[in-house]
């Protein structure tokens, strides 16, 4: 990389199929060639590149720590924007991955929201992690200061537990029905209830 760059002919901004060097190496998690590419005035740490993800959302799906906090470091990347070819992602999809080391390292930046949607499903990050069934990711997110545990998705009026019900978490399920505020019974707009999606 560093050979490469020396030379004035090389556009560290120029990649194939619309990925960009720092797309490519955030991915796939190569914090060493993200501080090199980053270390040149003309790359941009936030430069997705036409028809890619955001380096930071990249990095974070894949749990990729290090390269998480390097990016983070810039002002010019926000950790909680999503991206056109993200799928409406912000990087806080760890949550739905389960990346829990990634989530703590969101968490730290005060402007990340834990109740934001994500994907055009308009779920939010804690109702992603209890469908996958990252219940460290879960215990985390039910952390007072940050999500109310039975608040629904915007589409099908589902919560959390409806979901993990359904896919028979039931570590995640405990969790939840540990806190006062999730109701047991609550309906979804399609008149169904956690015990429902369960038995189904």
């Amino acid at each position: 990389m560093k050979i490469l760059l020396e030379r004035g002919r090389v556009n560290p901004e120029k990649g194939e199929d619309g990925q960009t060097p720092i797309s490519h190496t955030a991915r796939n998690g190569h914090a060493g060639v993200v501080k090199i590419l980053l270390s040149r005035d003309n790359v941009n740490p936030d430069n997705s590149g036409l028809g890619s993800g955001r380096p930071l959302t990249y990095a974070a799906r894949n749990g990729h720590k290090e390269v998480v906090k390097v990016l983070l470091k810039w002002k010019d990347v926000n950790p909680d924007q999503t991206g056109y070819y993200d799928h409406d992602q912000t990087p806080l999809c760890a949550a739905q991955a389960g990346q829990e080391a990634v989530v703590k390292v969101l968490f730290r930046c005060k402007n990340v929201s834990p109740t934001g949607t994500m994907i055009k499903a308009f779920l939010r990050p804690l109702s992603y992690a209890a469908r996958n069934g990252h219940e460290g990711v879960v215990e985390m997110l039910l952390l007072p200061q940050y999500v109310c545990p039975d608040k629904p998705c915007h589409v099908y009026s589902r919560t959390p537990l409806s979901y993990a019900a359904e896919k028979g978490h039931a570590g995640v399920v405990k969790e939840l029905l540990d806190r006062d505020e999730v109701k047991p019974d609550k309906l979804d707009n399609s008149g169904r209830t956690p015990l429902s999606y369960a038995a189904w």
